[in-house]
């Protein structure tokens, strides 16, 4: 978990582009507060998340920034927000902080958090 690599990950997202860079912060600091025992690293072009195991990642692309979860395809969907259709990964594409809350990005953060913790 080399803070050398998230540190220089995260500037080349802010010499991109400021409002992804803020973006891509925000949703860091939510998930890094959901357990003193998450951790980051910078991987596969992003930042993953891990408990016990990998629970989601941070992407940035071009015009949004993804919140991935690995196993998403198995979380309640109770508020219709996960992307995608293969066997496993589900993902939240947002645009704008405001849409950290507009889609219940906390609730399916805890849920991807529990269901890699063990019991």
């Amino acid at each position: 978990m080399s803070a050398d690599r998230i540190d220089k990950l995260l500037q080349d997202i802010r010499l991109l582009d400021e409002d992804r860079h803020a973006l891509v912060q925000a949703l860091r600091e939510q998930i890094l507060k959901l357990d003193k025992g998450v951790t980051e690293e910078a991987k596969y072009g992003g930042l993953l998340f891990s408990a016990s195991k990998p629970f989601c990642g941070v992407f940035s692309y071009a015009k949004h920034v993804s919140l991935e979860f690995g196993e998403g395809a198995s979380l309640p969907d109770k508020y219709q927000m996960l992307e995608g259709e293969g066997k496993f990964r589900r993902h939240i594409k947002l645009t704008s902080q405001q849409q950290i809350k507009d889609k219940h990005v906390q609730a399916y953060l805890l849920l991807a958090l529990k269901a890699a913790t063990p019991a």
